[in-house]
């Protein structure tokens, strides 16, 4: 009786410490004017391997490498997906993006693709006193269907949460091309009004297509509608001239407007999402960083998306503010060469290997689709160290939430901020991957690609898609190129992905759309 009476308090003891260790490694939320800035820095089409940071051996990026020597370089940092717009949408949601149908590619007059009556990242961080801004590439739709240039465009970033918001509507690609602030088209003549239409063209508008002879940058698949400073764009577009953009000026009007906003608001704390528009095409470096890479518009530009995070740091010095800001790097997908236009992005490309040692790219399930750059850097509370913590960026939302003491979360979101904050190697225990409607599994070392049909290749942007008959598995560990299909070799393996996937997944993943590139 004795002996079963020690048990039951060894057990009883054994279970309060594991308890009492659970909450002391939890972390503490930061009261009060102690809270941090948190700025988020997101990339456009940026690769794994284009980074000097993370073994790029052509393109020289000592701006954002100092970030990841002074900061936690996650290797197995994720997005979401492996397109823009579905990336987004996690990172500001903390939800997966196949859970919401129209979460894809948009075009420029998609409404609003963030529910307002939905949480998001800005919207938690202002309930805890912040104040909330976002600068750069938006691509998450605006109104409600019908979006009227020429008046107020609502609903948008303001709605979702941010209490300024200077943006591009979708892509620097696509009409209309002009910079929109708080719901206002800028430098906007009423007398000039803008037209959109992504089926038909306007009466006596040329085209990329028709127009040749006016271009500067020739299309190479779709980009062949109406043309604007010389560059041909997808949709089509009339009137708004005063308020067009100059491609040329784009990284220095997004730095000038990043840096405007820290200095307004830097006696409260802040959030800056800072979406870079680099390198998405069409890749149109300022005169000062052409032909500075010698690889060609798609490296110019990488240098001055570098450039302007060196800056961003400056003025953060200069405001007293680097010590008490917390910074996220990311981009929102792998990348791709060619991806429109003939910019020489193949042909200067050398031996500099965007995507690193991963297979394929951007559109693609493979790895080079979804692991990117992931780096949080916060100087003097970040411990310099590599990670390969299993992490995403649809994990910010909860983990930030817990940071500054919010109860709120995403559905799909994991409080990873230990592991954010370097104290802690325990990522993920698994994570779905999306790639144009399909999906995927990361689980420990292991990743699982579901057999879907399609081509293995895209060919207008070669890249292999992830596409097959058969499922596919891949120990990551071994492997990270994905050479070895060990789907018949390890069969509990892939019978244990499988179930995992679909508990998560459900089972009706086969239900995809043909991705077409416009």
């Amino acid at each position: 009786m004795n002996r079963f009476i020690f048990s039951i308090l060894s057990i009883l003891f054994i279970a309060t410490s594991c308890e009492q260790t659970k909450k002391e490694i939890q972390p503490e939320p930061i009261e009060g004017t102690e809270k941090p800035n948190i700025i988020i820095i997101y990339a456009d089409d940026l690769g794994y391997g284009d980074l000097s940071a993370y073994g790029g051996m052509k393109l020289n990026t000592p701006n954002i490498d100092r970030l990841a020597e002074g900061g936690v370089r996650f290797t197995n940092g994720y997005a979401t997906s492996a397109t823009c717009s579905p990336s987004r949408y996690a990172l500001l949601t903390g939800m997966y993006p196949w859970r919401n149908k129209n979460a894809k590619i948009l075009p420029g007059t998609a409404p609003l693709l963030i529910d307002t009556t939905q949480m998001t990242l800005p919207k938690m961080l202002k309930s805890e006193g912040y104040e909330t801004g976002i600068v750069g590439k938006w691509h998450l739709g605006l109104g409600t269907g019908y979006v009227d240039w020429n008046s107020r465009i609502s609903p948008g970033p303001n709605e979702v949460g941010f209490d300024y918001s200077f943006i591009m509507a979708a892509t620097q690609d696509r009409v209309p091309t002009v910079y929109i602030e708080n719901g206002e088209v800028v430098n906007l003549n009423p007398d000039d009004p803008i037209e959109v239409d992504y089926k038909n063209n306007f009466d006596q508008q040329p085209t990329g297509k028709d127009n040749p002879e006016l271009l500067k940058l020739k299309w190479h698949h779709g980009h062949n509608n109406t043309i604007v400073n010389g560059i041909p764009r997808i949709g089509f577009m009339k009137g708004g001239h005063t308020a067009r953009w100059t491609d040329e000026t784009m990284a220095d009007t997004f730095l000038m407007e990043a840096e405007a906003f820290i200095k307004r608001k830097k006696d409260k704390p802040f959030l800056l999402y800072y979406a870079l528009q680099q390198p998405h095409v069409p890749r149109t470096p300022g005169p000062r960083f052409v032909g500075k890479s010698g690889m060609g518009p798609r490296g110019d530009v990488i240098l001055e998306a570098d450039w302007c995070v060196g800056e961003l740091l400056k003025t953060l010095e200069e405001e007293g503010l680097l010590e008490n800001t917390l910074i996220v790097f990311s981009s929102d997908n792998g990348p791709v060469l060619n991806d429109g236009y003939f910019d020489e992005a193949v042909e200067k490309l050398g031996d500099h290997k965007p995507g690193g040692s991963l297979r394929g790219g951007k559109y693609s399930l493979f790895e080079a689709g979804t692991r990117v750059p992931f780096i949080t850097f916060w100087k003097g509370k970040i411990q310099p160290k590599t990670s390969d913590a299993l992490v995403s960026q649809v994990d910010l939302l909860t983990s930030l939430s817990a940071l500054v003491g919010s109860d709120d979360k995403g559905p799909d979101s994991e409080n990873l901020l230990l592991v954010f904050l370097g104290e802690s190697d325990q990522g993920r225990e698994d994570l779905i991957l999306e790639a144009t409607t399909r999906t995927a599994l990361r689980k420990g070392d292991w990743v699982m690609i579901p057999p879907y049909k399609g081509s293995p290749l895209n060919k207008q942007v070669n890249i292999e898609t992830g596409n097959s008959d058969n499922f596919q598995l891949y120990n990551l560990n071994k492997d990270i190129g994905q050479q070895e299909n060990l789907a018949k070799t390890y069969p509990d393996t892939l019978k244990t992905m499988i179930a995992v996937f679909e508990k998560i997944r459900g089972k009706d993943y086969s239900n995809i759309e043909e991705l077409e590139l416009k």
